[in-house]
């Protein structure tokens, strides 16, 4: 899939399953639960013990696929970047703003989503290319943040990630966010191995986006 159709698909799904898990086989049966919910973008956090090896077994698995978009979360470097890219990532994401990584990516046309908390920050991303900026963490400032940053950057296009729940996504999606990044929240029950909750809470943030964009 082309850098322009991921990010084209992003913004039609507008939902981004962020995944940290304990180990290998929790974080597939995390991602196979998401998927199974509805949620189509999947973001394996390089936290995850064999994260790598995950994004490698999981872009395999649901090659055949084509709704299902693998990316990379948590990437701090540039040497990361290019190993989840070789393991199939197609697309990046960071907590925060490195350049060199952003550059990395810029090279092999895959979309990084570098994490921003200022205005200042948000324009550099701009300038090195970044076309969805993450603002993160998103529990900090809230959903108005979104329009404060689009008043002087009309242009920007922010996700979300960090706090965001069932209950609140709707006010992230109305403040103008192009997608949101859901973690803890969706992936709770797979704490106690209960992962057809972690299905059914997919299945529930999938509708209430629906409802909010309609």
């Amino acid at each position: 899939m082309k850098k322009e159709e991921v990010i084209l698909n992003m913004k039609k799904e507008c939902l981004v399953a962020v995944v940290r898990a304990e180990n290998k086989e929790q974080g597939e049966k995390i991602i196979d639960a998401i998927i199974a919910g509805g949620i189509n973008f999947i973001e394996i956090t390089m936290t995850v013990p064999g994260a790598v090896d995950i994004i490698k077994a999981m872009c395999e698995k649901y090659a055949s696929n084509k709704d299902v978009v693998i990316g990379a979360g948590t990437v701090l470097d540039p040497e990361t970047a290019r190993a989840v890219i070789l393991a199939g990532a197609q697309y990046v994401v960071s907590p925060g703003l490195n350049p060199a990584t952003i550059t990395l990516c810029n090279r092999y046309r895959i979309p990084m989503l570098p994490g921003v908390l200022s205005p200042t920050e948000a324009i550099q991303a701009l300038e090195l290319g970044c076309d969805v900026i993450k603002i993160f963490p998103g529990n900090l400032v809230g959903p108005s943040a979104i329009s404060s940053f689009k008043g002087p950057l009309p242009q920007a296009e922010f996700m979300p990630s960090g706090g965001v729940d069932v209950p609140n996504v709707a006010d992230w999606i109305k403040a103008g966010a192009c997608a949101v990044g859901t973690g803890s929240s969706l992936t709770k029950g797979a704490s106690k191995g209960d992962f057809a909750a972690v299905t059914a809470k997919a299945q529930e943030f999938v509708k209430a986006v629906a409802a909010a964009r309609a």
